[in-house]
């Protein structure tokens, strides 16, 4: 708090001193004026003298003169609430808005009119070439399209769609007040705010964003008097992943994912599963043994192995996503593929699949990224540089700091799902263990979970809260360590690996043995209750 404290006191003076101040006598006059740099601005009425103040020159990452940053926040709690979120997304971008950041996303108790079902919240940060009062005008005809009507004032409505912060500029009148005037005392607003922003402060108009608070930590500390993360989970808000037509609390447990591998040549189980029945019994053992998630893949990852055709993959991949879909036991799990193809990805969730995972994070087939962002499901970010064929090549191991470049390396990847239409509330993030690291680097990973979390927050805060995925299962640095050549000797040296990475905060863990998994992940998840418990004492 301290550093960010002296981060504020160096920024706000500068802005609040290299201004000069100008009147203009009427609303139109200062709309245009704020296709220029502008700062803090006060407006009494549309129609009446407007006070405006115009900032130095500011830095503001990817804006242009004609364009402000803006933060718009979403709830919804009537209908289809997640199909909400999708639609306006998609309109806000056909009127003139960029999105470039989400906030995750939660689920909150209704507030003032309690007799209410619970809605579900996020925001999003971008820009726009629109006047505030034209942005107005736009999101209330999307609030109009998704079927809003006139109600009762705080009751239930299929969607919401408020202004939280336009650029740099203060804004009062009859139709709109800019920040919102509720947003200081509404957890559920500020915690999705603090998602777009990072532990660190980019640019003069997010120091005017923390200036509008009043307070000299800015959002950082009204954040933490309003109970800040300890309030997440509790008091009627909690983070959630949309699954299908579930909302999974990562928080509440270790989920665990069991692999399944169709092909002839996977490290460790390569060529057991080929065959449609064989698969469809593993699934069903995982399943017995405590899965959550059944990952399933038709390409090998393992290094040098050759790499399959869209076709071939699919030839493997579609007769078994038939057969397990129909499964009696799959019904309440979840189901994952294993691929880094556009187009497996989308034949696969036309068939049943809730989740894509991807080794590469959009960088082998740049084209899931768009194709995941319209298929409307979560999306396992991995980290890795090259391909299987060349990930391990010497240039690809050189680390200085590894959890430091791998955070930094995979927030790359986040950011640019974002931009490609995967909101950060359907994203996954894996730091990759195996993949073009040696076996120090997979260590470090392991015990670094909390600095690569710190890391990536320093630029977005809500992409440090996403939820973590690891998976040394059975991997050759385990093997190396102890002295385990044959891969299915390495379940006692995954366990102990899983239970690092649990212990240091992920939250989903991919592994061969299921029932040793599930037993890792309920003992750690007893430890970790216990810890918390004893925090709250303390």
């Amino acid at each position: 708090m301290l550093c960010i404290k002296e981060r504020l006191k160096q920024m706000l003076p500068v802005a609040k001193h290299q201004v000069k101040a100008f009147t203009v006598s009427n609303n139109s006059s200062c709309i245009s004026s704020f296709s220029r740099r502008t700062s803090l601005c006060s407006i009494t009425k549309p129609t009446t003298h407007v006070s405006c103040i115009r900032s130095f020159t500011e830095s503001s990452v990817g804006v242009r003169p004609s364009e402000q940053e803006i933060v718009i926040a979403l709830g919804s709690n009537v209908g289809d609430r997640i199909q909400h979120f999708n639609r306006a997304l998609q309109l806000m971008k056909r009127s003139g808005i960029t999105i470039t950041r989400h906030g995750c996303l939660y689920e909150s108790a209704p507030a003032y009119v309690t007799d209410q079902p619970q809605f579900l919240n996020s925001a999003i940060r971008g820009t726009t070439n629109l006047g505030p009062y034209e942005l107005l005008k736009v999101l209330k005809q999307i609030e109009k399209d998704l079927g809003r009507s006139k109600g009762i004032r705080y009751g239930p409505r299929p969607i919401d769609l408020d202004i939280l912060f336009y650029g740099k500029l203060e804004i009062k009148s009859e139709d709109l007040t800019v920040p919102h005037k509720c947003i200081w005392e509404r957890t559920f607003v500020v915690a999705p705010l603090m998602d777009l922003i990072g532990s660190s402060i980019e640019s003069d108009t997010v120091a005017s964003w923390h200036s509008f608070t009043k307070c000299s930590g800015g959002l950082f500390e009204l954040w933490q008097n309003l109970g800040g993360e300890h309030i997440i989970g509790e008091k009627g808000l909690r983070r959630v992943l949309p699954v299908g037509s579930s909302l999974l609390d990562w928080s509440n447990k270790t989920h665990v994912m069991g692999i399944l591998n169709l092909t002839p040549d996977s490290f460790s189980d390569g060529g057991k599963f080929q065959e449609v029945e064989a698969a469809v019994s593993q699934v069903k053992l995982l399943i017995s043994e405590g899965a959550d998630i059944i990952d399933i893949g038709a390409q090998s990852t393992r290094p040098f192995a050759p790499r399959l055709s869209v076709e071939e993959e699919l030839q493997r991949l579609t007769p078994v996503l038939d057969a397990v879909v129909q499964l009696p036991e799959v019904e309440g799990k979840i189901l994952s593929v294993d691929t880094f193809y556009a187009e497996v990805a989308a034949e696969a969730v036309n068939r049943g699949i809730h989740i894509v995972n991807d080794v590469s994070g959009g960088q082998l087939d740049p084209k899931i990224l768009s194709v995941v962002g319209d298929l409307g499901v979560p999306y396992v970010v991995m980290h890795m540089r090259g391909d299987p064929s060349t990930m391990q090549d010497d240039q690809n191991l050189q680390y200085e700091d590894v959890c430091k470049e791998v955070a930094s390396e995979l927030y790359a990847r986040v950011s640019e799902a974002e931009l490609s239409g995967i909101p950060l509330w359907r994203i996954i993030v894996d730091p990759g263990i195996g993949f073009s690291k040696g076996t120090e680097h997979n260590l470090e990973i392991l015990m670094g979970l909390p600095s690569i979390r710190s890391e990536i927050a320093r630029k977005s805060l809500g992409a440090s809260h996403a939820p973590i995925l690891v998976g040394p299962s059975r991997k050759k640095f385990l093997g190396s360590i102890c002295n385990r050549i044959n891969p299915a000797e390495r379940d006692p040296a995954t366990v102990a690996a899983l239970t690092a990475g649990i212990l240091g905060g992920a939250n989903i863990i991919r592994v061969h043995n299921v029932g040793y998994g599930s037993d890792t992940a309920n003992i750690c998840d007893a430890l970790l209750k216990q810890r918390k418990a004893r925090e709250i004492c303390d």
